[in-house]
């Protein structure tokens, strides 16, 4: 199964983005902050991060730099909605997958399916 570390400070989004992603047949550890996810990147292998760039400690730009010295086979999917900081990370992380807010939690899923086609879960 799809290992996925959601960091994203918006309580609400962080429970509609685990909700989808859990029923497209991912497994998901959420988690409110990119200093939060730290520990887990230390000590558990993920599949994907996903983070919000914006967030309060430890931003998603400096989460993502991290989780690339941890644990370089984990890919990096940011979720934004400010554009000026979407050219930064697009700088800043060249590899990382990006979407804008607002999205369609079936975007999200599709663009999650997309980053894995070889490994796509098992709907049920």
């Amino acid at each position: 199964m799809i290992r996925i570390l959601l960091a994203e400070d918006d309580e609400a989004m962080r429970g509609y983005i685990t909700r989808a992603l859990e029923n497209a047949g991912y497994s998901v550890t959420a988690v409110c902050s990119g200093t939060e996810a730290v520990p887990f990147l230390k000590t558990e292998i993920f599949d994907l991060l996903l983070s919000d760039i914006v967030m309060p400690e430890m931003d998603g730009i400096e989460l993502a730099q991290l989780c690339n010295e941890l644990s370089p086979d984990t890919k990096v999917m940011f979720i934004t909605g400010f554009a000026a900081v979407t050219l930064r990370a697009n700088r800043e992380a060249p590899h990382a997958k990006m979407l804008s807010k607002p999205f369609h939690l079936k975007d999200l899923v599709i663009e999650v399916e997309r980053m894995f086609e070889d490994a796509v879960p098992v709907r049920v």
